[in-house]
């Protein structure tokens, strides 16, 4: 049986499992504070010799690792590829910003969505990430920071975070937990490819992160060419389920929309883009695509993005374009850890040989 990992428990919980261990539930607190730290158990040096030993006999403290890191000589982008204790990878990015630092964190290994602009499915998914994982995620970036912390973040890795609902719920109440890391729930961006139905199911959360949704088209036939979740569940659906969040939430939804040359990317298709949002409480982030060059879609060029975004201004669009980030260093979902995985370096990894934790 695996071991259970105490960074997923909020306080009440870890209370009842030292109970259920005969430990003073009352350590509880101390537990919270050190593991929202990243300080792993043995280093906990306010808690008894012998209850740091048998934590570490029983349970798992910090269930991950960074074993890769990259920094952008144009922007100072980070890209950091973390490993977990069964020896799969993930990616995160560190971007920095004028409003501080944000981290782009991935939701699952792998993806199955199969949305043909991104790196992340070309595997197919592998397993759902756990809350403590993408916890410990967060911590570690915080370490490479210094003085500086995580200040947004955005569920926009690797993996769908709604096709990882539970588990990203439970993320996020524990992120944003008042006596841990406290990010601010509006400071948290979910992305999406538009599972109608898990959009409706988290308005009722009251979690009020931004949605941000891939549409990447502005109609089912061009959008199904690229993303198999538009064959089931259709445009005007999302578009409803998107609406009925910005009712529940008061928050408007972000519409993530990447430019590919000669497939949505034309005046006409502005148009008929404006046309489906206008009313909606909503932003357009233009995106010029990052290639993948396992796909054959193009990306656009400067001069076709700013006259797409032209169009979508004069027909009073709340619209920006994205500004490219990380680009000399695989910047793209998932395209650093294909080609770690192509390089044959996580051979090791899947033989549980990462170096253990002193």
């Amino acid at each position: 049986m695996s071991k259970p990992a105490l960074l997923q428990m909020f306080p009440q919980e870890l209370s009842q499992y030292l109970k259920d261990i005969g430990q003073p539930a009352y350590r509880a607190a101390q537990l919270f504070h050190w593991l929202h730290k990243g300080v792993g158990f043995n280093n906990m040096s306010n808690l008894p010799l012998a209850l740091r030993e048998e934590l570490n006999e029983l349970a798992v403290d910090l269930p991950a690792r960074i074993i890769e890191r990259f920094e952008s000589d144009k922007d100072g982008t980070v890209k950091l590829l973390f490993a977990m204790l069964d020896g799969h990878c993930v990616e995160g990015v560190l971007m920095h910003y004028r409003y501080g630092v944000t981290l782009c964190l991935s939701t699952q290994v792998g993806c199955r969505m199969g949305c043909s602009f991104c790196a992340s499915t070309l595997e197919g998914l592998a397993r759902n990430l756990s809350a403590a994982e993408m916890m410990h995620m967060v911590l570690l970036a915080n370490g490479e920071l210094g003085e500086e912390k995580v200040h947004n973040i955005v569920l926009m890795g690797s993996g769908e975070p709604l096709d990882n609902y539970d588990e990203v719920v439970r993320f996020l109440r524990l992120v944003s937990h008042e006596e841990g890391l406290n990010i601010g729930l509006r400071h948290i961006s979910l992305s999406t490819c538009g599972l109608a139905n898990q959009i409706d199911r988290l308005a009722e959360e009251g979690l009020p992160v931004t949605l941000s949704v891939s549409l990447h088209a502005p109609n089912d036939e061009i959008r199904q060419q690229t993303m198999p979740v538009a064959r089931s569940v259709a445009f005007k659906d999302l578009l409803a389920s998107c609406r009925n969040y910005i009712s529940k939430t008061g928050r408007r939804v972000v519409f993530e929309y990447a430019l590919v040359d000669g497939l949505n990317n034309l005046p006409e298709h502005a148009r008929e883009l404006a046309g489906r949002l206008r009313g909606m409480q909503c932003h357009v982030n233009l995106i010029p695509l990052n290639p993948v060059k396992e796909r054959s879609l193009q990306s656009v060029t400067k001069k076709q993005a700013e006259g797409f975004l032209r169009e979508l201004e004069k027909l009073n669009i709340s619209v920006s374009l994205r500004r490219e980030m990380g680009e000399d260093i695989a910047g793209a979902c998932g395209q650093l850890r294909r080609r770690y995985l192509k390089q044959g370096a996580a051979l090791s990894l899947e033989k549980n040989e990462i170096p253990q934790k002193e």
